[in-house]
C-alpha cells in the first residue's frame, strides 16, 4: 500500500457575517448566552446567488493551486456535505464541470459533521491501492439553508464554508491511521425529518418546519464526548501513537464546550487543541477541513508533526484520522 497524504489545502468563507448581536435581534437570545453555551461569537452566511458548489469551487481552486496541480491531474473528486445544491446530479460533478476536472471520477459523501473525515478515509483507499494518483477532498456547506431562524436552540449554532485538500502519493509519513464508525439507532438525535422520500415536501411539512434541522442538545453533547475521545484513542493506538505524540488537535468545531471536556478526558492541554468555532461556528462537514487549512497557514502544522482529526455528527457518524505532516 502507497504512503498517501495532504499537499495542498485552501478555504472559502462568505463575506457576510451574522454576529450574536444580530441574533439578538431576531430571536430570544443573548451574545452573553450564546458565548458561554457554546463559544462562538459569529459566524459566516452564504449570500443569496451562492450555492455550496460555488463555495466548494473557490476552496478547490486554492487547495489546488497551494498543491501545484492542476484540475487535469485530479482523478478523483469527493465532496462532503448534507447540503448540495439540488437532490442530484452531485455537487461534485458540479465542482468537476466548473474547474474542467474532465478525467476525475465524482461522488459526493452524506456523513454530516464527520463527512470531511469521511472522505479522506474514502480517498486515501484509492490513492493508497493505487488505483487513482491524486485526490480533490471537499467538506462544503450552506447550513444557513436547513436552519431553523425561529428556532433559537439550533439557529445560534451554525454557519456555512468550504474548505478543500488535495491528496497524493508522498515517500513518508503521510496519513498513519483512520478509524470510523457509526451508530443508526440514535439517527433522531439529529435529523431533517421532512424533505426526503418519507415526509416529501410539501405545505403540510413546511407549516411543520419539518425541512429544518432538528437537535436533542443535551443526548448528543454526553454521546460526542465520549465517542470523540473514544475515536481519538482507537486511532491512535492504531498508528502506534499515544496522546503525548500528538502535536495538533483538530476536533470538530461543534461547541467549545464539548471539545473542551474531550480534551480533559484525553489529558491535552489547551494549547494542543486547534480551535477556529469563535469565529464561523459549527459549519457541519466545512468544519474540520477549514480548521486544518487555517492552522497549516497559520504555521501551527510543520512538517513531521503528528495532526489528529475528529469529528461527530448526526447518523450518529464519527471518524479520527492521524496525520504525519
Amino acid at each position: 500500500m502507497r504512503k498517501v497524504s495532504i499537499v495542498g489545502v485552501g478555504k472559502y468563507l462568505p463575506k457576510k457575517i451574522l454576529t450574536n448581536c444580530d441574533l439578538e435581534k431576531m430571536v430570544d437570545t443573548s451574545d452573553e448566552w450564546i458565548t458561554t453555551r457554546t463559544g462562538i461569537k459569529q459566524r459566516r452566511m452564504a449570500a443569496k446567488n451562492e450555492a455550496t458548489s460555488d463555495l466548494a469551487i473557490k476552496a478547490a481552486k486554492e487547495a489546488l493551486e497551494d498543491a501545484h496541480l492542476k484540475a487535469q491531474d485530479i482523478e478523483l473528486i469527493l465532496v462532503a456535505t448534507i447540503t448540495p445544491d439540488m437532490a442530484f446530479p452531485s455537487v461534485a460533478c458540479l465542482l468537476q464541470n466548473a474547474l474542467l476536472a474532465k478525467n476525475a471520477v465524482c461522488l459526493d459523501i452524506s456523513a454530516a459533521c464527520a463527512g470531511f473525515v469521511y472522505a479522506l478515509t474514502i480517498a486515501q483507499q484509492f490513492l493508497a491501492s493505487g488505483t487513482y494518483k491524486n485526490a480533490l477532498v471537499v467538506g462544503a456547506e450552506i447550513l444557513s439553508s436547513i436552519t431553523d431562524w425561529k428556532d433559537r436552540n439550533t439557529c445560534v449554532l451554525f454557519g456555512d464554508g468550504a474548505g478543500a485538500v488535495v491528496m497524493s502519493e508522498v515517500k513518508s509519513g503521510g496519513i498513519l491511521s483512520t478509524y470510523l464508525g457509526s451508530d443508526g439507532s440514535k439517527a433522531d438525535l439529529l435529523m431533517i425529518p421532512g424533505g426526503g422520500s418519507r415526509h416529501p415536501c410539501s405545505r403540510e411539512t413546511i407549516d411543520k418546519r419539518l425541512n429544518y434541522i432538528k437537535m436533542q442538545g443535551n443526548e448528543l453533547f454526553k454521546l460526542a464526548v465520549t465517542t470523540m475521545a473514544h475515536a481519538a484513542q482507537v486511532v491512535l493506538k492504531k498508528a502506534g501513537l499515544e496522546c503525548k505524540d500528538v502535536d495538533l488537535v483538530i476536533p470538530h468545531q461543534a461547541n467549545i464546550r464539548i471539545i473542551m471536556a474531550m480534551s480533559k478526558k484525553l489529558g491535552l492541554p489547551a494549547e494542543k487543541i486547534y480551535l477556529n468555532i469563535e469565529k464561523y461556528g459549527n459549519m457541519s462537514s466545512a468544519s474540520t477541513a477549514t480548521a486544518l487549512c487555517e492552522a497549516v497557514k497559520e504555521g501551527r502544522i510543520r512538517k513531521g508533526d503528528i495532526v489528529l482529526l475528529d469529528a461527530f455528527g448526526a447518523g450518529l457518524v464519527w471518524g479520527a484520522c492521524v496525520i504525519k505532516w
